[in-house]
């Protein structure tokens, strides 16, 4: 059975990547993930994938942060544009799974405990079902800490915001108050 993985970061991979290989699956990861800014940011997570690397083959899609601004266009708040950004990175996942052949996808923002995993279900449902490939659910949370810890210990790179503009400004506004 293969499964496109759609990866957010390196320290998320490690959980879901062990379970489902020890559900049988074959992985393969997809880093798609234009909300990441600013680059050096999105660089700086792409070569934190490599310490990994060698566990699992990586997709690479162009860095394309225009299609994040034109996902949320005007609609920068959270949640709205969380959930934007979501179908977004999970639309393009099902369409490459489609397209390559996989069988299912499913993300990595399932492990994360700071993520709505309902909504996220649903999203990934609908987008497999416009895109005519299976969303595999499963909640990885439990493997969250554990993951990070062990992505710490081998010296991976571990963010401190999801990635996007807005919460790296929200972020730095929490902080300075």
């Amino acid at each position: 059975m293969k499964l496109l993985l759609h990866t957010c970061c390196a320290p998320c991979l490690i959980y879901p990547l062990e379970k489902l290989s020890l559900e049988g699956f074959k992985v393969t990861g997809f880093f798609y993930n234009p909300n990441i800014h600013p680059l050096a940011e999105y660089i700086k997570r792409r070569e934190a994938l490599a310490v990994l690397g060698s566990a699992i083959e990586i997709i690479y899609p162009e860095y394309s942060p225009r299609d994040f601004f034109r996902a949320v266009n005007l609609q920068e708040a959270a949640p709205e544009r969380c959930v934007l950004c979501w179908r977004l990175r999970l639309k393009k996942t099902a369409q490459a799974a489609k397209g390559s052949g996989f069988q299912y996808f499913t993300t990595t923002l399932l492990v994360s405990p700071y993520q709505d995993q309902e909504l996220l279900k649903k999203i990934g449902s609908e987008v497999g079902k416009e895109e005519g490939v299976e969303f595999y659910y499963a909640d990885f949370r439990p493997g969250f800490r554990q993951a990070h810890n062990e992505a710490r210990a081998k010296g991976v790179y571990c963010q401190k915001y999801c990635g996007c503009i807005y919460s790296g400004i929200e972020r730095s506004i929490k902080k300075n108050e």
